[in-house]
């Protein structure tokens, strides 16, 4: 009896664009393609759309907080703080809505920020930081290149860094935004789910947004206006990509 030789099929091959879920999910597709676009929508990409939107200069810092202080002095940058924490400016994507242009500003995220870096070190060509308010603008962008994608929602973790992932709604909504840009031809079916996901809730995103668990969490503890910058669809049509430790708009505009 022959037995058969198991193959990987974890990296979904033969899909130009596709999607998975956090640390797990980058590791095993970002080898595998030429541009690795993250999600995490109610903090750290909303947050680096909208600080670009006002011409800050962002740097990212995959740590919640440890030798931040060390790196932006390196790069003569200010710290955001958690949001939690409620400094000048923050991880909460409402303080940074009043960003002076030029202000240079390091967003610390043991998530999203650490997700770009890993995808960067597997070898992606780009790394892009995406949310629901420039998804639509990013989608459209890479749809018209010969390159092959990956959309890793970044969801949450259950505890600390070393326990189960949480599947966030709203990253996968995010990342659906991106994905419905593109022909579903070229879809893997993972993600064409999101693709789909996302279509679902697109014409109510607001309200939906407020009434998913990380939504409800954020207005129950003080950060509704979090949430109305989160769910604010196709108002930005930044790609802000990864370049020399800091983000660069694609499109010129920041």
């Amino acid at each position: 009896m022959t037995v058969p030789q198991l193959t990987k099929t974890n990296d979904q091959a033969g899909h130009r664009v596709r999607f998975e879920w956090g640390r797990e999910g980058m590791t095993e597709l970002a080898p595998h393609v030429d541009v690795v676009i993250v999600v995490d929508v109610l903090s750290f990409t909303t947050c680096v759309d909208v600080a670009l939107g006002r011409g800050g200069v962002v740097f990212p810092y995959p740590s919640s907080r440890d030798g931040a202080a060390a790196f932006a002095e390196s790069v003569d940058a200010a710290v955001a703080s958690s949001r939690r924490d409620a400094g000048t400016y923050s991880l909460s994507p409402a303080s940074l809505d009043a960003l002076p242009e030029g202000t240079r500003l390091v967003l610390p995220s043991p998530n999203g920020a650490a997700l770009l870096f890993g995808a960067s070190a597997a070898g992606a060509d780009a790394v892009v930081a995406a949310c629901i308010r420039n998804g639509a603008a990013i989608g459209s962008w890479f749809a018209d290149q010969d390159v092959s994608v990956a959309v890793i929602a970044a969801g949450e973790r259950w505890g600390d860094a070393d326990t189960p992932i949480r599947v966030a709604i709203e990253d996968l909504w995010g990342a659906g935004c991106v994905l419905s840009l593109f022909e579903p031809a070229d879809l893997s079916p993972e993600a064409r789910v999101a693709a789909n996901a996302w279509r679902a809730v697109e014409a109510d995103i607001v309200a939906e947004l407020q009434h998913c668990s990380s939504g409800r969490e954020l207005v129950f503890n003080g950060f509704e206006s979090d949430v109305q910058f989160a769910s604010a669809a196709h108002v930005s049509d930044s790609v802000p990509v990864l370049v020399d430790q800091r983000f660069v708009d694609l499109t010129g505009a920041g």
